[in-house]
Parts: C-alpha cells; sequence; structure tokens
C-alpha cells in the first residue's frame, strides 16, 4: 500500500501567497478513508496534470463514493501557452478522457473561470473535496486562492469543500530535511519513490452534462474574445501610454497571425501513428502511453530499430541533440509540463532499462547510454528546481 502525502490548508488559511503567515502547513498526512470520505463527492481539477498514470490526487479521490474529474478551459491558464502546447492540451485531453472512462469515470470539460465553474459544480453535485496539484507559479497561485476564496463564500447547507493539495513526492525525504545546496543535496543520495498504479475510479452518481472536447479553432476563438474583453476593461481603468500603445500592436500582430492560423487542424492520431501530434512536430504529445512508448524509443537509441515510428524519435534526437543530453527536454519537455507523463515516471522507466542494460546493476561511475542519462538528469534537476521554489 503506498503511502499517500498532501500538505494542506489550514483551518485559518486565507491565501496562497508568499507571505509567510499565509503559508500552509508542509507536514505530510497520511490520507485516510473516513465515512465521510466514503458517502460523499470530491471533484478533481485537472490543470497541467493530464494523466491517469502515477496520480496521487486520483487516487485518493478514488476513495470517495462519488468522482467528477473535470478539465476548464481558463483563458488565465491557457494565455501561458504556446499554440504547439494549445495543440498539446487538446490531445492529452482527448487521451485523459478515454482512459478515464476506461477505468469507471469520465473527464467533465468545461470554459471560463476556474473559481465560478468550481462553485458552481460543487454546488451541483454537493461535493466536499476539491483535488487540485500543488502550484508554484505566481498566477497559477494567485487562481488557486480565488479559487479557495469561492469556495469558502458559498452558501449551502452541507459543509463547505474543502481543497486537497497533492503533488508527486519524487524523493523520499522531508521538506525539513533539504540541504542548503545542490552539492550538498547530492550527496544525501536520496532514494527516488516508485510511481502509483491506478485501477478503477467511482463514477458520478448523478446525470450530467461532461460536455464536448472543443477543437483547436474553438479555444484560439475564445481566448480571442477574452483578449478584447481585457484590453477593454484595461482601456477604461487605465490612461494610454507607451506600454498600452505596444501591447495594442502586439495583439494587432497576434490577431493577424491567428486569422491566418484558423484553418490549421491538429494531426488525427487514427491517422496518424506518430508520437509528434503537433503541426510543427517537433515535441512528443498524445496521451501517457503515447509519450511512454517514444520514451522507450528515446532510451533505446542505441539499439536501432525496424519500427516506424521509434524511428521517427530516433531522427528527431539526432535533430534535436545541439549539446549533450539536449535533445531530452527538447522532445519530452512539454509532455511533461503538461503532466502527461511524471518526473517520476521517467525516472523508473530510465533506470529499470539501465538495468536491464547492465544485468541488474547500477554503476556509480554514470549511465551506459548517454540517452539514459540524458533523461535521468533532466527530471532529476527539475525536480530540485522544484523543491527549491516551493512556496512553504
Amino acid at each position: 500500500m503506498a503511502l499517500l502525502t498532501f500538505p494542506h490548508f489550514p483551518s485559518n488559511f486565507h491565501s496562497l501567497s508568499r507571505s509567510p503567515n499565509n503559508r500552509f502547513s508542509p507536514s505530510p498526512r497520511r490520507y485516510s478513508t473516513t465515512t465521510a470520505t466514503s458517502s460523499s463527492t470530491a471533484i478533481l481539477w485537472f490543470k497541467h496534470d493530464l494523466r491517469t498514470d502515477d496520480h496521487p490526487g486520483l487516487l485518493a479521490a478514488s476513495e470517495f463514493r462519488s468522482l467528477v474529474p473535470i478539465y476548464i478551459f481558463d483563458h488565465r491558464i491557457l494565455s501561458r501557452f504556446s499554440d504547439e502546447m494549445l495543440e498539446l492540451v487538446l490531445s492529452a485531453l482527448k487521451d485523459l478522457r478515454k482512459s478515464l472512462q476506461e477505468r469507471g469515470s469520465d473527464l467533465m470539460i468545461r470554459f471560463g473561470n476556474a473559481e465560478n465553474v468550481i462553485q458552481q459544480l460543487a454546488i451541483e453535485v454537493k461535493a466536499t473535496c476539491v483535488f487540485a496539484e500543488q502550484e508554484v507559479e505566481h498566477e497559477l497561485l494567485f487562481v488557486m486562492d480565488v479559487v479557495n476564496k469561492h469556495l469558502k463564500s458559498m452558501k449551502v447547507p452541507q459543509d463547505i469543500p474543502r481543497i486537497e493539495l497533492w503533488k508527486t513526492p519524487f524523493y523520499d525525504v522531508k521538506v525539513q530535511t533539504l540541504a542548503s545546496s545542490y552539492d550538498d543535496f547530492e550527496k544525501l543520495r536520496l532514494q527516488v519513490t516508485t510511481p502509483l498504479q491506478l485501477s478503477t475510479l467511482p463514477g458520478a452518481e448523478m446525470e450530467l452534462d461532461w460536455g464536448n472536447l472543443p477543437g483547436y479553432d474553438d479555444i484560439k476563438g475564445f481566448m480571442a474574445n477574452n483578449r478584447r474583453k481585457s484590453q477593454d476593461d484595461w482601456n477604461m481603468i487605465k490612461e494610454t501610454s507607451a506600454e498600452t500603445l505596444l501591447g495594442r500592436e502586439m495583439l494587432k500582430s497576434r490577431e493577424s497571425g491567428e486569422r491566418s492560423y484558423g484553418f490549421r487542424q491538429i494531426k488525427s492520431e487514427e491517422s496518424n501513428k506518430s508520437v509528434f501530434v503537433t503541426q510543427k512536430g517537433n515535441v512528443v504529445g498524445g496521451g501517457t502511453y503515447s509519450v511512454l512508448n517514444a520514451l522507450s524509443a528515446y532510451l533505446r537509441y542505441l539499439e536501432g530499430t525496424a519500427r516506424d515510428d521509434w524511428q521517427e524519435v530516433h531522427d528527431k534526437l539526432r535533430a534535436s541533440e545541439n549539446r549533450n543530453g539536449a535533445s531530452f527536454n527538447a522532445l519530452f519537455g512539454s509532455a511533461l509540463s503538461l503532466g502527461i507523463i511524471s518526473r517520476r515516471r521517467v525516472h523508473y522507466e530510465a533506470i529499470k532499462y539501465e538495468k536491464e542494460r547492465k544485468a541488474g546493476f547500477l554503476s556509480p561511475f554514470g549511465y551506459s547510454a548517454a540517452t539514459i542519462a540524458a533523461a535521468v538528469e533532466a527530471v532529476c534537476s527539475k525536480e530540485v528546481l522544484t523543491i527549491t521554489v516551493m512556496p512553504y
């Protein structure tokens, strides 16, 4: 039985800001099944954790009697993405919905501000808990703060829904014991935790409108409308300045690009088995198992292949290896950023393959293939960075 740990909001929580007085407790705790849990409804809010594999939030939410997973097209979140990232999001959501359905659940799709959508859904399904991945970026912390305030303002006969933050712990260590420098951190030689497995999920106990997956042009239209509204609001409260004029010119340039871009269609996964699902075709995408397949091809580069899909990965690897190890982040960085695959899963698969190559032996002097080293070093360095900036 895996130990599931969560940092949680204390009862006097007010904000997710970096102010020391408002930080939530980093103390880990076991998430236990209670009578209330087994007879109530949970919402799981997907943001950039677009997978069912190695997902602590889903594992905890599976203990509830009823579960409603949701993805919200919120312009504040989408505005952080490039056009290629938007393509990857749509492809990942298609696979995520299928994966959830195979496990007895589904994926609700909504447009709007997350705080309004989640509040309305919580009222509709009488949710007692909202699961969401812990954030470190300022913009996303702000969105989480607003969502929490909206939930606390609800006037409902049942208890106000609480937010449970989750993360995927990479190392088996408490935050308080971390070293102050990277060199000291490496000396700890911490063990990486094992990825979590998920079998079945509870469904929703009422008829719900799950919504349709939008197309790429739908998302671009939604974003353009919200940009125009934001610009109108800005002009009403601020006098024209050089910065404003520059912003208008940039907006015109973007909208012009969108018009020429509007007829672009995302590649069909059914007709094209390539793991490079965007129009540019430079980054790995699709669902979790598509990315895992590409990772297997990447790690086994030295073996060669007769498979067309693996050969494509090998070709892209060579094209993007402008310095030692650069190809991994170039090909898989976007999938990791969207949480299509976890850093912990990448590390697990890389070490597993290394052991296969070395008859179960891990050398203290390095890895037997450059691709293994690139994958391990990439996810480990990202995890150290995450720990460093975590707002505890």
